[in-house]
């Protein structure tokens, strides 16, 4: 299963990637289709994960951080498609106090997974642990194989 997300390595997305830094939110010249794919594909491409399969369900392994379970949303889309969403805000600045250097990424994130035929979207379970959210996916048992049937020849 490779669910790999390709498209971020392409100049294109680099071309609209700086597009969209250039110009402020009152740019109103840029569509708004455009922005939203630009602003959705940048907090997909900063949101890193891990996937792995096991023989009884697919994990989505992604590092969240000083998020509360309130600041992450788990969605399962039509055409089984998970997305795993939120939003990490800056903290407020106290009086007297000021940032020198601020390294660590703050705003939207977005992650869209296409799901495999096999999973199970009814049941899906999250699980965020001292800054790691896990989501597990069931898989649906394998089907069985099908038996010959047998037919009976008759003398005639």
């Amino acid at each position: 299963m490779d669910l790999r997300m390709t498209a971020f390595d392409s100049p294109l997305f680099s071309v609209l990637q700086h597009l969209h830094d250039a110009g402020d939110d009152s740019d109103k010249s840029v569509s708004g289709p455009y922005r939203t794919y630009a602003r959705d594909a940048k907090a997909m491409a900063a949101t890193a994960a891990d996937v792995k399969e096991s023989p009884n369900s697919y994990a989505f392994v992604v590092d969240m951080p000083g998020l509360k379970s309130g600041d992450i949303k788990v969605q399962v889309e039509d055409n089984n498609v998970l997305v795993i969403s939120g939003e990490r805000k800056r903290e407020e600045e106290k009086e007297g106090a000021k940032y020198v250097r601020m390294e660590r990424r703050v705003g939207k994130f977005m992650r869209k997974f296409a799901l495999p035929e096999n999973a199970k979207t009814d049941k899906i379970s999250a699980v965020c642990r001292d800054g790691v959210l896990t989501v597990t996916v069931e898989k649906l048992p394998p089907p069985e194989p099908k038996k010959p049937k047998t037919i009976e020849v008759r003398i005639a």
